[in-house]
């Protein structure tokens, strides 16, 4: 497979673009036990809060933004994230009234924990929920805003 070729050979270049490619760099995290976050959140609380973000595509997001900012600035941001084929966001920004992020500890339950978000995911026939920032989107849509969230929260992960 090409994409684990590449996660192989350079893993700190190396970004996800698809859910598969996703699962294949969880695979190679997973073998560095050295692997670590260098922002403000420990590696648990990132991959904790990148597993939220999928699940709530699933189950909804606890706090939306107001239709007229969804259907506006969300709309917009989503649509430039689409256009330059990747996201910036702050890193350190919880996803609004999520649950707490673990702050320190073991990090490898949550790779399990998103490899099972992922799966649901990409197993889910029914609607999703609206995105809290930009709306409606359709699965094709959401698993783009999935990878690009992921290969945006990668900038600060080292050793995988």
């Amino acid at each position: 497979m090409q994409a684990q070729a590449c996660a192989e050979a350079h893993p700190k270049d190396f970004k996800v673009t698809s859910l598969t490619e996703a699962r294949i760099w969880l695979d190679q995290l997973e073998k560095a036990p050295q692997a670590k976050a260098t922002g403000k959140w420990p590696l648990v609380s990132v991959l904790e809060h990148l597993a939220q973000s999928i699940e709530m595509s699933l189950d909804g997001f606890p706090q939306p933004k107001s239709a007229a900012f969804q259907h506006t600035v969300g709309a917009a941001a989503f649509t430039v994230f689409q256009w330059r084929g990747k996201m910036t966001h702050g890193l350190d920004e919880p996803i609004p009234g999520a649950l707490a992020l673990t702050p320190q500890g073991d990090w490898k339950p949550a790779t399990n924990r998103l490899r099972t978000a992922i799966a649901r995911f990409e197993a889910h026939t029914d609607l999703l929920q609206p995105h809290f920032a930009y709306g409606a989107l359709n699965k094709a849509e959401f698993a783009q805003a999935h990878v690009f969230h992921i290969a945006n929260h990668q900038d600060e992960i080292v050793g995988g």
